[in-house]
């Protein structure tokens, strides 16, 4: 596959408008990928961040028995 870089936006339909014509043989199928500007402040949610975390294989060790070192006793309550 040969991969054509063009900027673009979504328009209220929801549908990708491009900022400039794609010189390319026309009636031809095409695969999409869309990358989306980070927030401003380039913060993500909580529940993104612990979804992504939850999936992220490298936090698979925490599942090991040997990594329950804390117990409901140890700490103080917050508040």
């Amino acid at each position: 596959m040969r991969a054509i870089e063009a900027t673009g936006k979504v328009d209220d339909q929801g549908r990708l408008q491009l900022d400039q014509r794609l010189n390319t043989a026309t009636d031809q199928r095409v695969r999409v990928i869309v990358l989306l500007a980070e927030p401003p402040d380039g913060d993500i949610d909580e529940q993104e961040w612990r979804e992504a975390a939850a999936k992220n294989p490298s936090f698979a060790f925490l599942q090991d028995a040997e990594e329950d070192i804390y117990t409901l006793n140890n700490g103080r309550p917050i508040g």
